[in-house]
């Protein structure tokens, strides 16, 4: 994963949640992030296919980074609200893609809207994501 803004006490992406399912940020910004995860067995459901939780979790990661890359200069965090997955069609090879759109940029909330797709651009799931906007907390 590719981070763009400069956080203090960033911790390595390689020993966080998104470094173990395979994360692979491609581009973000205020309104707009982009991502891809792999399919490996790792990742899969007893069943063979791509675990829901690997949905939700490429939403919430992607949507959280991009809001955080626009509010941190303010003094602001960003971190994950709700998120309301609908799973439309299983992914069992290939790559996980993750385009996600800003649809509402509040003083405490935004909200997005993410297009879980495969290899064939075929929709898997929608995500709607609201990220809680937040002061940073004081250093103790």
């Amino acid at each position: 994963m590719v981070f763009t803004m400069d956080f203090e006490g960033l911790i390595p992406v390689e020993q966080t949640f998104d470094g173990l399912y395979g994360l692979e940020l491609l581009a973000h910004s205020a309104e707009e992030a982009r991502a891809q995860v792999p399919v490996r067995d790792a990742i899969r459901q007893p069943m063979g296919l791509v675990h829901g939780g690997v949905f939700a979790s490429i939403a919430e990661s992607i949507t959280s980074v991009a809001t955080a890359s626009a509010v941190y200069p303010d003094g602001m965090s960003a971190q994950g609200l709700s998120n309301q997955t609908s799973f439309l069609r299983p992914i069992v090879e290939g790559t996980v893609h993750a385009v996600a759109r800003r649809r509402h940029r509040g003083r405490t909330t935004w909200v997005w809207e993410v297009e879980i797709t495969d290899d064939l651009d075929r929709l898997c799931a929608l995500v709607r994501m609201t990220i809680a906007v937040r002061p940073l907390p004081s250093a103790a």
